[in-house]
């Protein structure tokens, strides 16, 4: 059975017609060749003719064929970020997004579908070519207007419809209609042919024009559809005869079905072009409806006529719609002629912000609200971040730094809990140069403090640390908020990495005592884990537990999964710190399903990479295995340099508990050049050991070639080799029965069984789950016992990692 290709095509809406040659010659050629430009004019069909093809090709790109739509995109330098968010790649510096799609694509035999280039070609044809010379793996599909024009660029020119003649009255361009008439409740078209055929002919073919005339068919006839249509073309060429025939005929089509609209209906359409992305009835509502000419009440009637007329799409994504960009773009300039267009950008800037800001407000970090709804407000949040570039570009061009810099601070928020931070550094640097006089300036703080949290992760921190002192010490002039608490956290880390203890530790006490008298438990369990950190540092072992525990006990507090888990993996690292791997474990896998829960494919990477560590060091060489090569596997989607070379470092662990002295030192060595090429040099006290050992066991001369071998070559190919390695030896010597996290086998286990395995994700003695479950220790001990023998388990962490893996937390059991 073929392994399932990943892939985000959406599904098609209606039945794909005709362009079956078209659909075969090309399915062959993005096999062949590395960049295809399938070009023509709007409306012609570019999109759909390339989704068949993608569809069609998937089998042959096992790393997935991805759909990238740029006509939302205003700005060339959004091409990159489209591209790195289809793909899951994150900002590890924010400005090196491109590093990490090399990173991502270097290897991958993966088909990406650029849609709509026409307006952002240079910048596309730039990229295209720069990934196609550094990544032999992927291949390109686009759809432009016009072609890139760069080497090794294939141009296919869609052809319109074919069109009916006498030898073939039932052309594509007849299916196509008569299907879409059909679809629309028109009964008479079969009956009608010869209109049918005279429209069609009128139409040039054009999949677009002919759709938006089927939609009409069922209040007018194919006759009287044509007879309008051929007075329209008549009118237009009369105006402006340069504009190329075909597109004439769309723009007939399309000003002829404006015509037919109601008044409302038309104010709706030419409002909704303000949208970036896709809207839904509420947003409409805040956006367009304004008590007078369109008001709320009648929009769903208005906006469901606009769907029935093929001129608004309703994907069926959650009650959510769009516009086509010809559309779009055809209302957009309606929206400029009426006189509208800056009232509406103003409104749906206001609207964005607070939707957003409510978003975060549902969000809280300190209520203790259920995960499901944080979660749920999350992705709501998420999903407004398409109108969220065009409500800033808005907030720029007309000079509106509150209300822009109000949703930069709340959309840092969001985007800080997934890891992809480098588009708000951008937002926050446009905003904080235009003219801020008269601004509150708590706000111009908050501001401040966002943008030196994404200058530190880009590691300019002489400039985060001026915009932090700055920040904080305005914030302590006002009434307490917990974005005070939050610019203090990054306050404690530009110190730290400065080397400025001294000033560091006075902003940990200071933030200590304000979110202690505010009850701020975010940023109090915040101070917990910087506290355990530098004890952890200091090698006070005892009183890192202290601060950890406490930690996790304010996270529970919260109810929110990101706080949980960072307390749950900073536990672990004391854990292991102490030599207690089996606790390390525990608190390792109880992470592991929060930041899955949460999307968080960097930290997730990161907690795959520590369980891996730890796993090698109990002997459990199959666990870590597995472990190892999920991290390195989630790094490598994302193009997180830093995470490959942790993966990396935990296989050198792996291999050297093996007693593969040589795979340890080759891993060890692509981490350090993969280490080196990001600009962190000197090698860790754990490498130095093991070059020591291993000059020991191997010789100079033979260490030194591993080394030299191992710098040089592809982190894949050595994490490759290393992994094959690893699994070969994974029998070796070992708990006796040990395994690595074995598939789903429930039978076995009774239903109480199943609570205490859930519960031991969560690092509960057998005094603790028997206080839960109302039981006493002694049964807890035998539950236990019986999970381990069904099993083929030999230790609690065992039960751990398989109950997490498979999500029998205690709420769900």
């Amino acid at each position: 059975m073929m392994a399932q290709v990943p892939h985000n095509l959406p599904a098609e809406p209606n039945r794909f017609v005709g362009r079956a040659r078209d659909v075969a010659e090309l399915s062959a050629l993005v096999h062949e060749e590395r960049v295809i430009t399938l070009s023509g004019v709007g409306g012609i069909g570019k999109t759909r003719l390339a989704l068949r093809v993608a569809a069609r090709a998937m089998p042959g790109f096992p790393d997935g064929v991805w759909l990238v739509e740029l006509a939302r995109i205003s700005r060339p330098a959004l091409v990159v970020n489209e591209l790195a968010e289809v793909l899951g790649v994150r900002d590890e510096t924010p400005g090196r997004l491109l590093d990490g799609l090399r990173v991502r694509l270097r290897a991958a035999r993966t088909l990406i579908v650029l849609d709509n280039c026409e307006h952002l070609v240079e910048r596309c044809a730039e990229l295209v070519a720069e990934l196609i010379a550094e990544c032999p793996g992927p291949a390109f599909l686009l759809t432009s207007r016009e072609p890139l024009r760069i080497p090794g660029e294939l141009v296919w020119r869609v052809p319109p419809l074919e069109l009916p003649d006498d030898h073939h009255p039932d052309a594509e361009s007849v299916l196509l209609f008569v299907e879409r008439a059909l679809a629309a409740g028109a009964r008479g078209v079969p009956g009608s042919m010869d209109d049918v055929v005279r429209l069609c002919r009128a139409l040039d073919g054009l999949p677009l024009a002919l759709e938006l005339a089927a939609a009409r068919t069922s209040l007018l006839s194919p006759g009287r559809i044509a007879d309008r249509i051929g007075d329209r073309f008549r009118l237009l060429t009369t105006g402006d005869r340069t504009a190329p025939a075909r597109q004439r005929t769309l723009l007939a089509t399309v000003e002829w079905s404006h015509d037919l609209l109601t008044p409302g209906e038309r104010v709706l359409l030419r409002r909704l072009s303000v949208f970036a992305g896709l809207f839904d009835l509420e947003l409409a509502e805040r956006v367009c409806a304004d008590g007078g000419i369109l008001r709320g009440a009648e929009l769903l009637d208005l906006l469901s006529a606009l769907v029935d007329k093929s001129l608004v799409l309703h994907p069926g994504a959650a009650g959510r719609y769009r516009l086509l960009e010809t559309i779009k773009q055809y209302a957009a300039e309606r929206l400029e002629e009426a006189g509208e267009a800056a009232q509406l950008r103003d409104r749906h800037l206001r609207v964005i912000c607070e939707e957003l800001e409510q978003c975060y407000g549902a969000d809280s970090l300190n209520r203790g609200m259920p995960w499901a709804a944080i979660k749920q407000a999350f992705t709501r949040g998420r999903s407004l971040l398409d109108d969220c570039r065009a409500a800033v570009d808005r907030a720029v061009e007309s000079g509106q730094p509150v209300l822009g810099l109000r949703l930069a601070s709340t959309a840092l928020a969001i985007q800080a809990v997934r890891g992809d931070l480098g588009e708000s550094v951008g937002w926050h640097e446009r905003l904080l140069a235009l003219d801020l006089s008269g601004m509150p300036p708590e706000l111009v703080a908050v501001a401040n403090g966002g943008l030196a949290y994404g200058l530190e992760l880009g590691d300019e921190l002489a400039r985060a640390e001026e915009l932090i002192v700055r920040a904080v010490e305005e914030q302590k002039r006002h009434p307490y908020t917990h974005w005070l608490g939050i610019n203090y956290c990054v306050a404690l880390t530009v110190f730290f990495r400065r080397g400025k203890s001294k000033e560091a530790l006075a902003y940990l006490d200071e933030l200590e005592a304000a979110a202690t008298d505010h009850d701020d438990l975010f940023n109090l369990a915040t101070v917990r884990i910087a506290q355990l950190n530098l004890a952890l540092f200091q090698g006070r072992l005892r009183q890192a537990q202290r601060y950890g525990e406490e930690a996790l006990a304010i996270a529970r507090k919260t109810g929110h999964h990101w706080t949980l888990a960072r307390a749950l993996t900073h536990l672990g690292a004391v854990a292991e710190a102490a030599g207690d791997l089996e606790t390390a474990m525990f608190h390792h896998a109880s992470a592991l399903p929060l930041l899955a829960d949460m999307d968080n494919r960097i930290e997730l990477a990161r907690c795959h990479t520590k369980i891996a560590r730890v796993a090698a060091g109990l002997r459990d060489f199959a666990t870590a295995g597995e472990h190892v090569a999920a991290g390195l596997a989630l790094s490598m989607q994302t193009g997180q340099r830093r995470g490959i070379v942790r993966a990396l470092m935990a296989l050198s662990a792996l291999a050297r508990a093996q007693d593969d002295i040589e795979g340890a030192v080759s891993a060890a060595a692509a981490a350090t050049a993969l280490r080196e090429a990001i600009g962190q040099f000197g090698a860790p006290g754990r490498v130095q050991e093991l070059l020591a050992l291993a000059r020991a066991r191997l010789g100079e001369g033979r260490v030194a070639l591993l080394w030299a071998q191992g710098m040089k070559q592809m982190p894949e190919e050595v994490a490759a080799r290393a992994l094959d390695r690893a699994r070969s030896g994974a029998a070796a010597p070992g708990p006796a029965g040990s395994s690595a996290l074995p598939g789903l086998r429930y039978d076995g286990l009774t239903g109480r069984e199943r609570q205490v395995a859930g519960l031991l994700t969560r690092g509960m003695s057998n005094r603790a789950i028997a206080l839960e479950l109302v039981i006493s220790p002694a049964t807890v001990a035998r539950h236990v016992a019986n999970i381990m023998e069904k099993l083929g388990f030999d230790s609690r962490a065992q039960i751990a990692v398989w109950a997490a893996k498979h999500g029998m937390d205690a709420e769900r059991t």
